[in-house]
């Protein structure tokens, strides 16, 4: 009998004969199969034509498929692993849940001043089958009996184009008048000699862990390596976080990136910037890597070894296997699938959202493709990417949010900006997390065209400044906004009356002054 995922046919009927492979396959993960994908799930006769296929069933596949079912289109959806994509499995859910129980050890040894407690050891293996247990938690809610309820035909198996307008899986035609790619994407490997014959993990199998690394080695500072990083020292493990970069987070402000880098060194956190990473060996400790500065005349190699090696050095799209060149659609091996400003692809007819289109790899981001995807797939939409206000976080503590342009461009186009210091919160300092800042940069009219807020919870911050420059809005009118005190909230309203002063030019003020004089005559 054929297994991983194998398909047998039956007619026109495909049924899956096992289910793909979690690891370690405890309560919890199964639970996590069960919802995702049933060992007993059979899929259903395919429609004689159908009004959207998807290919996908991450979080742009999902959010195309059930809208569309949801409006009364004739709907498939097709995957070829786990539902619910690399988000649920491998990425945002984990490794937050993740994050939560490291940030948890980490105020359980860091209590405040007057406790004479001893500190508690983490627990690797309780905080690992949280994240299992949360993860199971949140599964059905992408699970295929969930998406199946909403009117959407679920096919789990391979799927591959064999013409324009169809797709075939296990054996079975589907017939399309739109489709849409939406297959996501996957860790890449660096191009470091010998790195494939060494054990290496990926978010993809990261989250399988029982016992903690005694030394994991990180290759790549930006946010998936950051968190992890983060997250493995504060359970315990040594962590060399390494990057060929002379920063980390180099997508983001320098001085966030600053008081990141300072703050993991605070906690242990050893940290190798600006290197090649010119081989990888085995070792008696399990893993070796050859390194050489590039900033540095030195050109002597130095080696660092580590038991364990995560490799979070950026990711690329899943677009081999599907047949896009029988349906007409152009695409590249490390960019994704070619699409328009409005996600069309080469064929009219089909659309692709989300990290196979190789830009701005976010959750948050697959969704609202998604949504133009329909707008313009169905309505005649004119629903244009490039128009999307997009923020990002990097959810390591202190937290790392930006949205709009950064610094580099507003000093190009010569905007003006306006800064304070998270010290400036009563709440931040009450709490003991004062270290931090909000800054915005904004146009002549005063309407706000990027922020940055490194903070406790900056993630759930950005959205007030991801609202304002949605509609337009002006740091002004932010300063007219109330917020409950004490609260993080009230960094938005600091950073419009901080607007406001710079408006109080010395002429304003001489008017101010005959103003008041008058008045105490």
């Amino acid at each position: 009998m054929p297994s991983n995922g194998a398909l047998r046919t039956a007619g026109t009927e495909a049924r899956r004969v096992s289910q793909p492979q979690v690891l370690p396959l405890d309560a919890h993960n199964q639970r996590l199969l069960d919802a995702l994908s049933p060992g007993d799930w059979k899929n259903p006769q395919p429609a004689g034509s159908y009004n959207l296929v998807v290919l996908g069933g991450g979080t742009a596949g999902l959010v195309c498929a059930v809208g569309a079912a949801g409006l009364g289109a004739k709907v498939a959806l097709i995957e070829r692993h786990l539902l619910g994509g690399d988000c649920l499995n491998f990425g945002c859910v984990p490794s937050k849940a993740l994050l939560s129980a490291a940030h948890a050890a980490h105020a359980a040894r860091n209590r405040f001043a007057g406790t004479d407690a001893v500190a508690p050891t983490p627990d690797f293996a309780a905080a690992m089958e949280w994240v299992r247990e949360r993860r199971a938690k949140i599964a059905p809610h992408d699970g295929a009996q969930r998406v199946a309820g909403e009117g959407v035909d679920v096919f789990l198996g391979e799927g591959s184009f064999t013409a324009p307008d169809c797709v075939t899986v296990g054996g079975a035609e589907l017939h399309f008048k739109k489709a849409v790619i939406a297959t996501g994407g996957r860790a890449g490997l660096p191009p470091i000699a010998g790195l494939e014959g060494v054990p290496y993990l990926t978010n993809e199998t990261v989250f399988g862990l029982t016992e903690a690394p005694r030394h994991l080695l990180v290759i790549g500072a930006g946010p998936i390596g950051c968190e992890l990083a983060q997250a493995m020292r504060r359970l315990g493990c040594d962590v060399t976080l390494l990057d060929r970069d002379a920063r980390i987070l180099p997508k983001d402000d320098e001085r966030a990136a600053q008081i990141l880098q300072e703050t993991l060194q605070g906690e242990g956190v050893r940290v190798e910037l600006s290197v090649d990473i010119l081989r990888a060996e085995k070792a008696s400790s399990g893993v070796r890597l050859v390194l050489r500065s590039r900033d540095s005349e030195d050109a002597r190699e130095r080696a660092v070894e580590g038991s364990h090696l995560l490799v979070a050095a950026g990711r690329i799209p899943n677009v081999e296997g599907m047949g896009l060149e029988l349906a007409g659609v152009a695409y590249d091996e490390r960019r994704g699938v070619e699409v328009d400003d409005r996600l069309r692809t080469t064929n009219s007819n089909i659309f692709a959202a989300g990290d196979v289109v190789g830009s701005f790899q976010f959750t948050h981001m697959a969704d609202a493709m998604a949504r133009n995807v329909l707008r313009n797939a169905f309505f005649f939409g004119r629903a244009e990417t490039s128009s999307l206000v997009v923020p990002w976080a990097t959810y390591t503590d202190p937290e790392v949010a930006h949205v709009g342009i950064t610094r580099g461009q507003a000093k190009a186009e010569g905007l003006e900006s306006v800064e304070i210091e998270l010290g400036a919160l009563d709440r931040a300092i009450l709490e003991g997390v004062d270290r931090g800042f909000a800054r915005a940069y904004y146009d002549k009219k005063g309407r706000i065209q990027g922020a940055t807020i490194v903070a406790p919870r900056a993630g759930d911050l950005i959205g007030e400044l991801t609202l304002a420059m949605t509609h337009r809005m002006s740091l002004a009118q932010l300063a007219s906004v109330i917020h409950p005190y004490p609260s993080q909230g009230e960094i938005s309203k600091k950073l419009g009356d901080a607007y406001m002063r710079t408006r109080l030019t010395p002429g304003v003020k001489r008017l101010f002054e005959r103003w008041f004089r008058f008045l105490r005559r």
